[in-house]
């Protein structure tokens, strides 16, 4: 009789098409969103490419490019021409994303396009709400927010992606997006949004450091779980049509607890830091960014994200 056990896992493991063919689970194409950066003027970034900025005639351009390469869905977030202690720019029927999102609508009708919903862009203090001296005012702030999703989505946008963390802003949204004629367009709640420092990328692209202080104050405490899961029970509440993590990986048991406790669709957001620290690594010769890539979006997948937002779309198109 053998000494070896009947059951040797490794069989199905000897050859690629072996291996796909039993693979639990698949990374599509259609399941990522792909963030741009859109402003007065296109700025490359050598060094974190997916991070750039455009201008709405060069978005075009990329839109379409990436329609071509097989990309579905876009999310954008502006940078103003000018900034000030409202934000006003956010909801500005002439602003840079409204026309964005008129530009890309025509040119290339087949793409799902999302919008950021927040003043942190906008504010000449950088924080994601109006002040009352140094402090966010929680509930002027929703007003001006939910007046921004209705501008939003009366220039195109297929969803609305509420970012700011103030209390109640998805059911002012909701209620202003019902009031104005667009009850049909969902809002993907960023439910779960950490205090964190990966976002540090993002926030020289987006021009958003806060001028002073930080978030902590409405972002959430890297330490809780029970927390985000209250998080989210309220945007559900409040009418939320899909709920975000954010980030992604320093947050992969957020995002299964998440998974097991709600209905919704449920997504994550593959920021920037996750981004830049897998290109710096490789373009050290660390490792092979490729490989780590593909291997850090299929934990966030594993970990049950039907969608996620990443940096890496557009060159997935091509590694997939």
């Amino acid at each position: 009789m053998s000494a070896f056990p009947a059951t040797r896992l490794r069989r199905f493991r000897r050859s690629d098409r072996l291996r796909a063919l039993v693979r639990e689970t698949r990374l599509d194409l259609d399941d990522f969103v792909l963030p741009y950066f859109v402003g007065p003027q296109t700025e490359p970034n050598a060094d974190l490419p997916a991070l750039g900025r455009y201008s709405v005639e060069d978005l075009v351009a990329e839109g379409q490019e990436a329609a071509a390469l097989g990309v579905s869905a876009l999310i954008l977030f502006g940078i103003p021409d000018e900034k000030d202690a409202e934000g006003s720019g956010a909801w500005d029927d002439d602003g840079v994303i409204q026309r964005a999102l008129r530009a890309l609508r025509e040119a290339s009708p087949g793409l799902v396009l999302l919008t950021d919903v927040c003043l942190c862009e906008y504010t000449s203090h950088g924080h994601c709400g109006v002040l009352d001296g140094e402090e966010i005012d929680n509930d002027a702030s929703v007003e001006l927010l939910a007046r921004t999703a209705v501008s939003h989505a009366a220039a195109g946008a297929d969803a609305v992606c509420p970012s700011d963390m103030m209390d109640g802003r998805v059911a002012a949204s909701r209620a202003a997006l019902d009031e104005h004629g667009y009850g049909e367009t969902p809002i993907v709640s960023y439910a779960a949004k950490y205090a964190s420092a990966f976002y540090g990328p993002f926030r020289e692209a987006a021009d958003s450091t806060p001028a002073f202080g930080d978030r902590r104050g409405y972002q959430m405490d890297p330490a809780n779980v029970r927390e985000a899961l209250r998080e989210c029970a309220l945007d559900v509440e409040e009418g939320a049509d899909a709920l975000l993590v954010k980030p992604a990986l320093p947050n992969l048991d957020v995002l299964r607890a998440v998974r097991e406790r709600f209905d919704l669709p449920v997504g994550a957001y593959n920021v920037s830091g996750e981004y830049a620290m897998l290109k710096a690594a490789g373009a050290r010769g660390w490792l092979d960014e490729r490989q780590a890539a593909l291997e850090s979006l299929t934990a966030i997948f594993r970990a049950g994200a039907d969608l996620v937002v990443s940096y890496w779309t557009k060159e997935l198109a091509g590694w997939l």
